[in-house]
């Protein structure tokens, strides 16, 4: 943002995006759209922190500041910043800034590795293999992405538009990205034999199978890679070593289970995967800060006030 011109027409924009998200998000939650990838979060409170997987997506929040955690590494996005992330990753969010008056507004527009790699092959931007480097990435906001935004957007106005001109917009903003500093990152997923491709592609088996023992070898010979290797990337990519990954799956759907349906918690850890219930008991309480019992208790008390 290198004048004070640009700074004033992304205001200008962003307040306009503001306007637009409330109409189409007028209560706190999550919200679909008529066009399928894109997505409206409203939330008027301090919340978090919320135990989640991110599926690959670039989120921009244009009211509020919101804190997206992966491992031990910390992301903070704001009116100013976005966020792209490449491939599911387990997080934990924390919202930072909103209020009634002020409630944090973002839109989500979910993508798949095809869109990057059509981007590019269509466009002729240049690509290197590289390295790994971690699934996700936050970048300066411009005028150009908040412009294509907003005519994303106003296209809710005109459904009979959207069949039309949806497609070449999403396919603009991504542009948009690939053009940027860190643009690079996002390539990478486009790539077929990338790092982060084929370990976007690991991270969707063990999705699949989470309640089943890793079986490394296997990951490792599906992602035509050495097991050392296959250890490296994923945490480069990741912030986490596979089993950590698959541990995150198995917690966060156990905390659903036991919250959602009342079972038990040793029924809940046998569900995804655990073996012993002491051994579940205890990665849960490392990772929530509670023994599973006590956790939906608080959970459930949180929820009634």
């Amino acid at each position: 943002m290198s004048s004070g011109i640009d700074k004033g027409q992304i205001t200008e924009k962003q307040t306009e995006l503001v306007q637009l998200i409330k109409r189409y998000a007028p209560i706190d939650g999550s919200h679909s759209t008529a066009i399928t990838s894109l997505h409206f979060t409203r939330i008027s409170y301090l919340e978090g922190p919320v135990y989640a997987v991110q599926g690959s997506a670039l989120c921009i929040i244009v009211q509020g500041v919101k804190k997206f955690m992966v491992a031990k590494s910390s992301y903070h996005y704001d009116p100013f910043h976005y966020l792209v992330v490449s491939l599911d990753l387990p997080y934990i969010g924390q919202i930072m800034q909103a209020d009634p008056e002020c409630p944090l507004l973002c839109m989500s527009l979910h993508f798949e590795p095809e869109l990057i790699f059509n981007i590019i092959q269509n466009t002729g931007l240049s690509i290197s293999k590289g390295d790994s480097h971690r699934g996700m990435f936050v970048g300066e906001i411009n005028l150009s992405l908040l412009d294509a935004c907003c005519r994303l957007v106003r296209l809710l106005e005109t459904p009979q538009d959207i069949p039309a001109l949806a497609d070449l917009i999403i396919r603009e903003i991504f542009y948009r990205i690939l053009q940027a500093e860190q643009g690079d990152f996002l390539k990478q997923i486009g790539i077929s034999d990338s790092y982060i491709r084929k370990i976007a592609e690991i991270t969707c088996i063990i999705k699949q199978e989470f309640t089943k023992p890793l079986r490394i070898e296997n990951l490792a010979r599906t992602a035509n890679m050495s097991v050392a290797s296959l250890y490296r990337h994923f945490k480069q990519v990741t912030a986490m070593s596979p089993l950590q990954y698959q541990k995150q799956l198995r917690l966060q759907e156990a905390r659903r289970l036991l919250l959602s349906s009342r079972v038990n918690a040793a029924d809940a850890g046998f569900q995804v995967g655990y073996e012993s219930p002491s051994q579940f008991s205890r990665e849960y309480a490392r990772m929530f800060g509670l023994p599973p019992k006590s956790d939906a208790k608080h959970l459930r008390d949180s929820l009634s006030r």
